[in-house]
């Protein structure tokens, strides 16, 4: 009897920590990385989480990847809305083709973070190509950026 309570109480208390816990993510991390650039931005990490949400159609996944994209674009002067138009690309042109590994169930996400991380580079290149301005400079921590997000999608 005890115990069930106990696991109710838990249960109750369960949900909203973790969801302040997520929302406080995603609102001060992206300030963090403003200020210490170090830390790994997670684009591959948030860009699958927002493609799984649009594939099981769940709206907390989506709209926490959606904020999470609109503050770092914010604090990091990044084009607006560019992350979150490359996710919605790889989604259209190339998630399909990755439904493949059924059998690797690794492999779909990280062949997912992998292609966000690089089509998003990519863009962001042309971006600074076509309108003579540098939003991101390219050296190590772009790449240790790209090795954290992997490891995270193995990890999870």
């Amino acid at each position: 009897m005890v115990l069930q309570r106990m696991n109710s109480v838990f249960k109750w208390l369960y949900h909203p920590l973790v969801w302040i816990a997520i929302l406080s993510f995603v609102l001060f991390y992206p300030m963090l990385i403003s200020m210490y650039v170090f830390l790994p931005l997670f684009i591959g990490i948030m860009g699958y989480i927002m493609i799984l949400g649009i594939e099981e159609k769940n709206l907390p996944y989506i709209l926490i990847a959606i904020l999470y994209f609109i503050n770092l674009e914010a604090n990091l002067s990044l084009p607006y809305f560019l992350i979150i138009m490359v996710v919605l690309l790889i989604y259209l042109l190339f998630y399909d083709y990755l439904k493949y590994f059924r059998t690797c169930s690794i492999c779909r996400p990280i062949f997912s973070v992998i292609l966000i991380d690089i089509v998003y580079l990519g863009t962001l290149l042309a971006y600074d190509f076509v309108f003579h301005c540098t939003s991101i400079v390219l050296d190590e921590i772009l790449f240790y950026s790209l090795i954290v997000d992997i490891l995270v999608v193995v990890i999870l």
